[in-house]
C-alpha cells in the first residue's frame, strides 16, 4: 500500500465517523423533542395493525376455503374489530386521564361481575373454556377487559395509599385480595393464559410501586407451587407440560403444534417464501391465524419478518418506559409502565412457546393474532399509552404554547391538562405504629391524676411550692 493510499484511507475514516456522529446527534435531538414518544407510539401502533391484518388474511384464507367458506371471512371479522378498536382508540385519546382514573373503580367492579356471570348459563363454551358472552355473531371475552381494569384500578389504589405502602397491610390490601378473586374466577372457566397475563399485571404493579424484594420471592414460590398443582390437577395441562419436555413423543397428537411450528420457521429461512406462499396454513398447523401466527410470519417473511416483529415490540418497551420516566404524575407513571410490561410480556410468552422455549399456553400475539376482544382491548391500551405520552410535562407545555401540531390538528385533540399535585392532607395517625418506631406515651390527664376539686394550674403551683420548700430544707440541713 502506497503512502497515497494510506492517506486516502486515513481521510476516509474520519468522514465515516463524522457521518455516524451526525446521524447519532440527529437521532438524539429528535428523541429529545416533546412529542417524540407520542409519534413513535403512533408509528408502532400503525405498523402492528397493518402487519396483523395482512398476516391474518394470509394465514386464515386456505383453511376457510377448505371448510367451504369465503377466503375473507376471518379477515372481515378482524377488520371489523380493528375498526371498532380504532374508534375506541380515538375516544380514549380524547378523554382526560383524570376521568379514566376516576372511572377505574367502577370498571373493576363491572369486570368482576362479568367474570362471575360468564360461569353461569349466560356464558358460552369455546375452546374448552366457558369464558365468552355471545350475542348473535358478536362474542366478548371479559377477561381481556379485566386485565385493563386491574391495571388502572390497582394503580389508583396504590398511588392513593403511597404514603402508607411501607406497611404490608396497606401495600397488599385491597389489591391482592381482589386479584386473587379474579384469578379464582378465571381458573374456574378455566383459562390458564388469562391467569398468567393477570399475574403479569399484578407483579408489574407491585414492582413499579416499589414493593420489597422478599414479596417477589414469596410470589415466585407461590406461583411455582400453584403451577405445579394446576398442572397435576388437569389432564390437558399435564399433557402440555409433558409435550413441552418431549414434543417428539407424540408427533401426530399432542406434539403436533410444536413440531409443525418449528418446521414452518425452519422453511422460512432468512427472507421467507413470500406472502401467501407458506404451506403450514394448509391445515398442517392448528390455530395458525391465532395462537401460532408467528410461525406463519417466520415461514412467509423469514428471519427478517420475525426480526421486524421483535423490533417493534422491543421499541414499544423502550417507548412505554420512556413515557413512564418522563411523566410527573405518579398514577400515569405506574399505569404506563404496567401496560407496557403487560403487552411486551404477552408477546414474549406467545413467541416463546412458538419457538419451543415455553409450554403452549394459548396466549395471543398482541395486535397480530386474530381475535376480536383481544385486538379491541389492545388498541384501547395503545390509546391510553398515547394519552399518557401527550401528558409529559414538555409535551403539555409545547401543546399549550405552540398548538396541537399536525397530528393533533388532524385528530382535533384537546390540549392536555398540566399535572397538579394533590393538596397535602393532614396525616392520620395509623392504628398501629410503624415498624421500628416506638409509640409515644399517652398524654397525662392532670385532673384525673390529682383530683377534680381544682384546676390543673393550681396543682402545678402547689407542686412548685413543695419543691421550693424541699430545696430550702436541704440547704438548711447543710
Amino acid at each position: 500500500m502506497t503512502a497515497v493510499d494510506r492517506a486516502v484511507e486515513r481521510g476516509a475514516r474520519p468522514k465515516r465517523t463524522v457521518k455516524v456522529v451526525a446521524v447519532r446527534s440527529a437521532l438524539t435531538a429528535w428523541l429529545g423533542r416533546p412529542l417524540a414518544d407520542f409519534h413513535l407510539l403512533l408509528a408502532i401502533f400503525g405498523l402492528l395493525t397493518v402487519l396483523g391484518l395482512v398476516m391474518v388474511l394470509s394465514a386464515s384464507a386456505p383453511g376457510e376455503v377448505a371448510d367451504g367458506a369465503s377466503a375473507y371471512s376471518v379477515f372481515q371479522k378482524q377488520l371489523l374489530y380493528v375498526v371498532v378498536g380504532a374508534v375506541l382508540f380515538l375516544i380514549v385519546l380524547r378523554i382526560p386521564l383524570r376521568t379514566v382514573r376516576q372511572s377505574s373503580m367502577m370498571a373493576m367492579l363491572a369486570c368482576v361481575i362479568m367474570l362471575g356471570l360468564v360461569l353461569t348459563p349466560l356464558g358460552t363454551v369455546a375452546g374448552g373454556a366457558q369464558s365468552w358472552f355471545t350475542v348473535g355473531p358478536v362474542s366478548f371475552q371479559p377477561i381481556e377487559a379485566a386485565k385493563l381494569a386491574m391495571a388502572l384500578w390497582g394503580a389508583h389504589v396504590l398511588v392513593t395509599k403511597r404514603a402508607l405502602l411501607d406497611q404490608y397491610r396497606h401495600l397488599l390490601v385491597p389489591v391482592v385480595p381482589v386479584a386473587l378473586l379474579v384469578f379464582a374466577l378465571v381458573m374456574l372457566q378455566p383459562d390458564l393464559g388469562g391467569t398468567i397475563t393477570l399475574g403479569v399485571v399484578l407483579v408489574s404493579l407491585m414492582w413499579f410501586v416499589g414493593a420489597p424484594m422478599r414479596l417477589f420471592g414469596v410470589i415466585a414460590v407461590g406461583a411455582a407451587a400453584g403451577a405445579a398443582v394446576l398442572a397435576v390437577g388437569a389432564t390437558y395441562r399435564l399433557q402440555r407440560v409433558l409435550t413441552y419436555l418431549d414434543p417428539d413423543k407424540d408427533p401426530t397428537g399432542a406434539g403436533l403444534q410444536a413440531r409443525q411450528a418449528m418446521f414452518a420457521l425452519a422453511e422460512g429461512g432468512f427472507f421467507g417464501k413470500g406472502l401467501t406462499n407458506g404451506s403450514s396454513k394448509w391445515r398442517y398447523l392448528p390455530n395458525v391465524h391465532s395462537d401460532f401466527i408467528f410461525a406463519v410470519i417466520g415461514e412467509e417473511l423469514g428471519f427478517i419478518g420475525c426480526l421486524l416483529v421483535l423490533g417493534l415490540f422491543g421499541l414499544l418497551a423502550v417507548v412505554g418506559l420512556r413515557i413512564a420516566a418522563r411523566n410527573t404524575d405518579p398514577w400515569i407513571r405506574l399505569v404506563s409502565a404496567t401496560l407496557t410490561v403487560w403487552l411486551v410480556a404477552q408477546a414474549a410468552i406467545n413467541i416463546g412457546y412458538v419457538v419451543r422455549l415455553l409450554p403452549v399456553t394459548g396466549i395471543t400475539l398482541p395486535m397480530i393474532s386474530s381475535g376480536g376482544t383481544s385486538i379491541v382491548t389492545t388498541m384501547v391500551v395503545f390509546g391510553i399509552l398515547a394519552n399518557c405520552a401527550r401528558h409529559e410535562p414538555e409535551a403539555v407545555s409545547a401543546l399549550r404554547s405552540l398548538g396541537p401540531g399536525r397530528v393533533g390538528g388532524v385528530l382535533k385533540l384537546p390540549a392536555p391538562e398540566a399535572y397538579k399535585p394533590p393538596p397535602k392532607r393532614r396525616p392520620v395517625r395509623p392504628s398501629t405504629p410503624p415498624r421500628g418506631r416506638k409509640a409515644a406515651p399517652p398524654p397525662v390527664d392532670e385532673r384525673r391524676m390529682a383530683g377534680r376539686h381544682a384546676p390543673p394550674s393550681e396543682y402545678r403551683r402547689r407542686d412548685s411550692r413543695r419543691a421550693t420548700q424541699d430545696r430550702s430544707r436541704r440547704r438548711d440541713g447543710r
